[in-house]
């Protein structure tokens, strides 16, 4: 059922003391207060201007991390290598102080002796204190948290009472990003998946999300490199010149480089940075995406690409550019977009998969449009005008 206006929206981030989370939460501020525009914010364009999003100073933050390093030191420490701007903390450490009193101990894959419905459990508890003792009308979990490996199915994620009956006695049913997507929607909230785990794309958790009327979106936020392919991909296919290969090379470091250095964790990465080109060219090419964690580079990223082609009468070709971003500052703005599109969801009472969200991601679920602009387009009808179908 729709939800009331106007509200005030949670924001639940899970993974909420790491750079991504911190840049979110401080840009917010930073915006509420006045210090800085909203560049980077797609929402906050002229073309939106008619949806009827809740406002950045609406959105109240808290979340899940098994970090102890409070938000005001994690911001000092990203300020530090440049990420955000010094003279601003000050400032927004009210809204970082804020948010960190609402950080609960987050979930990991050693439970114990507890099940994993005692562990959902006890992260669905965590939501509905969160929104009561806020009042905010309604939440929006989002997974910033550091990607995980690609996990075999277990069968028991065929249905949800299959999936409800194994969490009961079992430990090892769910990879910890669905364990907080099952929770999120347990709890009646709104699920995000900003990384390439696996989420909610499992058939038991798109069940309780229709179930219980909820929005869900992902996967793995389209920042960078992937970006850039969304746009060229395109272009190559509407001129006819046939892509013979396609190969790039990303040099990271911070914590997403020192998690992407365990070829477990990087082999999801992989496959979602190169769905994109596959289905828009219509055809697999030759090439692979290679990820080397260089911790020098902090929380900056650089991406090299090659593409080789063949134009008229077979004359070959090469394009290659180069992409040198901070992912954070990439990033925050679109956990606010999608927080405030996802509010928007949740007013409308829209369940189930949100494909017109793709523009925000390297592999959007429900969605077979990876082109970025009639992405857009969608994103913004959708936005302005209502529902639109597939």
């Amino acid at each position: 059922m729709p939800l009331p206006l106007p509200q005030r929206l949670g924001v639940w981030l899970v993974g909420a003391r790491g750079s991504v989370a911190t840049t979110t939460v401080a840009g917010a501020g930073a915006m509420a207060a006045g210090l800085t525009g909203t560049t980077g914010c797609v929402t906050a364009e002229p073309e939106f201007a008619d949806a009827a999003l809740p406002a950045f100073d609406d959105l109240v933050f808290g979340g899940h991390d098994v970090s102890a390093v409070p938000l005001p030191k994690r911001a000092e420490q990203l300020a530090d290598s440049g990420v955000l701007p010094g003279w601003f903390l000050e400032q927004v450490q009210p809204a970082l102080s804020a948010a960190d009193r609402e950080i609960r101990p987050g979930a990991t894959v050693d439970h114990g002796r507890r099940t994993q419905q005692e562990v959902a459990e006890g992260l669905v508890a965590d939501l509905r204190s969160f929104r009561s003792r806020t009042g905010v009308t309604a939440v929006v979990v989002v997974n910033v948290a550091s990607t995980e490996a690609p996990a075999p199915l277990h069968p028991a994620t065929a249905s949800l009472e299959a999936m409800r009956a194994a969490l009961a006695t079992d430990s090892t049913v769910l990879p910890l990003s669905s364990l907080y997507a099952y929770a999120a929607l347990s709890a009646g909230c709104a699920y995000v998946d900003f990384t390439p785990s696996t989420g909610a794309r499992l058939p038991a958790l798109d069940e309780l999300a229709r179930l219980n009327g909820l929005p869900y979106a992902g996967s793995d936020g389209k920042t960078g490199e992937t970006l850039v392919k969304s746009v060229l991909a395109p272009m190559f296919r509407m001129r006819a010149l046939k892509v013979r290969s396609w190969s790039g090379t990303n040099l990271l470091g911070g914590g997403d480089g020192a998690t992407l250095a365990d070829p477990a964790a990087a082999a999801g990465k992989i496959e979602s940075k190169g769905h994109a080109v596959r289905e828009i060219l219509g055809h697999s090419v030759e090439g692979h995406t290679h990820i080397d964690h260089v911790p020098d580079l902090g929380e900056w990223k650089t991406a090299w690409d090659h593409i080789s082609f063949e134009g008229f009468l077979g004359t070959r070709m090469t394009l290659q550019f180069t992409w040198q971003g901070c992912d954070s500052a990439l990033a925050a703005p679109l956990v606010l977009d999608l927080a405030r599109l996802m509010g928007l969801a949740l007013r409308r009472g829209e369940a189930g998969p949100q494909s017109q969200l793709g523009f925000f991601f390297k592999d959007p679920v429900d969605a077979t449009e990876h082109g970025l602009a009639a992405q857009y387009e969608r994103l913004r009808d959708w936005a302005t005008d209502g529902p639109v179908p597939r």
